[in-house]
């Protein structure tokens, strides 16, 4: 029974396993041009429906009662938006030097693009007692009204400098695929509240079912291309360098909103660590498969997204407890001094 309800728990990350193995025993039933048909029914059915899922299932109202924690959200989306692709692009410099897949580490470069992500920040500030509007708002409209533009431009500015990219194309098919669907689903949402709060239909195991058939089709495009073969070490040295990234990050992003004058309280801090340092793989690979359309290395790309969805999950519930304490620590002596 354990094991069961490990299972029912871990499903996404067993899927993506055994997604990857599927692909790699039968590529090409999803390749471009495959029976899947891929080129259509993923790069804009399944990419519209994890928007428009993620639209129907965002509540205006929460985030709506988050908006004016300004100060967080300066914080939040300037570490996210800014200091985090700095600070990985530096860090990619010394490790071009190295014998580590340059397209492993283009990767890297994209995952400190991505947005946080909707579900395991949130998921992970409330199981702490955290600021739970501040994580919501930070990773729903950080995500999806502010994000996508600027992450398509550090995406193309940083992997599409060797090549003709097709601006326009990109913004077209991004604008009828990421907003269009977006948009129509919280316009669903005005309608059908009520229907949705009484039934709370499961939305993220959608996006997530839908986002195995994505990562299934892209790694079949790899294992149906004979010139394309990932390095052990490289994957290993990745996995490493992802785990100090997240560990590293977490703790300076702690160290900062917990230093006298921040003004944030120990709940406004969790949210702060979580959000800042959490990458989202649901916008992640859908974004990649737009941009990156016909690139035969694009899955060499995903790699490093795919670790680090799981790998922030990971270190995430394992501290859990830790920055628990410390919060129930922290607002002991406030409570005394009320």
């Amino acid at each position: 029974m354990g094991l069961l309800v490990r299972i029912r728990k871990e499903w996404f990350i067993i899927g993506i396993v055994l997604v990857i193995l599927s692909a790699k025993l039968q590529p090409s039933v999803g390749v471009r041009g495959g029976p899947l048909r891929p080129e259509i029914t993923i790069a804009y059915f399944a990419v519209s429906l994890i928007f428009f899922n993620s639209g129907l299932s965002l509540k205006t109202e929460e985030l709506t009662s988050a908006l004016l924690h300004v100060r967080l959200h300066l914080f939040v989306q300037s570490f996210t938006l800014v200091f985090f692709p700095l600070a990985v692009w530096l860090l990619l410099k010394v490790l071009a030097l190295t014998a580590i897949d340059q397209w492993l580490l283009r990767g890297l470069q994209t995952v400190s693009c991505m947005p946080p992500p909707v579900s395991s920040a949130v998921i992970l500030t409330k199981a702490v007692g955290g600021n739970e509007a501040a994580a919501i708002f930070n990773s729903a409209f950080g995500s999806f009204l502010v994000r996508f533009i600027y992450l398509l431009l550090v995406l193309l500015l940083q992997l599409g400098s060797s090549s003709s990219v097709p601006f326009s194309s990109i913004f077209s098919q991004l604008f009828m695929t990421v907003v269009v669907p977006l948009i129509l689903g919280q316009v669903c949402r005005g309608f059908l509240r009520e229907y949705l709060e009484r039934r709370k239909p499961p939305f993220g195991a959608v996006s997530s079912a839908v986002l195995l058939m994505i990562i299934y089709t892209t790694f079949c495009d790899t294992f149906s291309n004979p010139n394309i073969e990932l390095d052990p070490t490289s994957l290993l040295m990745v996995v490493l360098i992802i785990f100090s990234i997240q560990l590293s990050f977490m703790l300076l992003t702690f160290a900062f909103s917990t230093r006298s004058g921040s003004g944030f309280s120990p709940a406004d801090t969790v949210a702060i660590v979580f959000c800042s340092t959490h990458k989202s793989l649901t916008l992640g690979i859908p974004m990649l498969k737009i941009v990156f359309e016909g690139y035969e290395h694009l899955s060499l790309i995903s790699v490093p997204l795919l670790i680090y969805h799981p790998a922030q999950i990971l270190l995430g519930s394992v501290l859990v407890p830790t920055i628990r304490s410390w919060m129930t620590s922290r607002q002991k002596p406030a409570a005394f001094q009320h």
